[in-house]
């Protein structure tokens, strides 16, 4: 089966692997839509934490089982997407209910080969049903999933200022959940074509140019001086991290969804006076993936507005490399399997 293959950082090449002979528990899937997401990115240019050389990028998925390997409920040719976050099922963390931490975590396409093959087999206790979701909607659910857990994690109230740092498609749901918990967003970034996009295409009535606002007193003004009581950062930019802390409101919540490598550092008196709350949110858990389904159903959130980039699986190690150039406008790529 044809597979691109992530060799090493700036390097993707076509290879010819055995297609996968799914082990006992395992489903099969044939991949349908791949989307493209910080990760891969990062992984490319050789800046994502927790990666080896080579890798077969791609969690983003959405397939057509082949195999059910067993799954109740599921059917051979029916559409679907996965959790693709695996799990050791014993740690402290699986068994408090947390298997979105592992301490043995394997994320396909970052620590086991993803899904940019035309063929992967996957546990089938991981499959989420499609609900009748097409093909681009299940392959945005994962990124989703993302958002709606770091919403969760911050336990966003109705009526709350939630400052999301980071617009892309991460950042994206962060706000889409955000506001179907009832909060009050405010989009910051840098990058002024997707704070317009926040605003045209998400409805965001509060967005901040980062580059060319004072933000503190911009907040300031927005919350009659009380500044947001949720901050959620999705840019994995160490410099924007640390900012974020004098954005916080006293006895607010910070929620790093993005990750970087190197060390956070902010000034303690100014973190202790406030009795703030710090918190990691990593990957999503199931009931994450079932909450997307439902506002995907729904219609409370409309993911294919993500989708700016399009291309064909035999055209994407030539395209790749122009989506890490901000010029070029890139929210989602969505790589289409025949």
């Amino acid at each position: 089966m044809k597979t691109l293959v992530c060799l090493a950082p700036g390097t993707l090449a076509y290879e010819d692997r055995p297609a996968p002979a799914p082990r006992p528990g395992e489903a099969l899937l044939r991949i349908r839509r791949v989307g493209v997401c910080g990760t891969d990115l990062h992984a490319f240019e050789g800046t994502q934490p927790f990666f080896s050389y080579p890798r077969v990028l791609g969690h983003e998925l959405a397939g057509e089982l082949v195999d059910t390997g067993g799954a109740a409920g599921f059917a051979v040719g029916e559409a679907i997407t996965f959790i693709p976050y695996l799990h050791c099922g014993h740690c402290v963390a699986c068994r408090a209910g947390k298997p979105n931490c592992c301490v043995h975590m394997q994320v396909c396409g970052v620590h086991v080969d993803g899904g940019l093959a035309e063929l992967l087999a996957v546990p089938a206790t991981a499959l989420v049903a499609g609900q009748g979701l097409g093909y681009d909607e299940l392959a945005l659910v994962e990124p989703l999933a993302i958002g709606a857990h770091g919403v969760r994690r911050a336990g966003v109230q109705p009526g709350e200022w939630v400052l999301v740092v980071g617009a892309g498609p991460i950042g994206l749901g962060i706000m889409e959940f955000a506001r179907i918990a009832g909060g009050r967003v405010i989009a910051l970034d840098v990058n002024e074509q997707r704070l317009a996009f926040c605003r045209e295409r998400l409805g965001v009535a509060h967005t901040i140019n980062g580059r060319t606002t004072d933000v503190a007193a911009a907040l300031a003004a927005l919350t009659g001086g009380d500044m947001p009581t949720v901050v959620i950062d999705a840019t994995g930019s160490l410099g924007a991290i640390n900012q974020g802390f004098a954005y916080l409101a006293h006895g607010g919540r910070y929620v790093l969804v993005g990750l970087q490598k190197g060390d956070i550092s902010f000034a303690h008196p100014e973190f202790h006076k406030r009795e703030a709350t710090l918190m990691s949110s990593r990957n999503a858990t199931r009931a994450d993936f079932e909450q997307v389904v439902g506002a995907l159903k729904s219609g409370q959130v409309q993911p294919t507005t993500y989708i700016t980039h399009r291309v064909a699986f035999g055209q994407v190690a030539e395209e790749f490399a122009g989506w890490l150039d901000p010029a070029n406008g890139v929210i989602k790529a969505m790589i289409e399997l025949p």
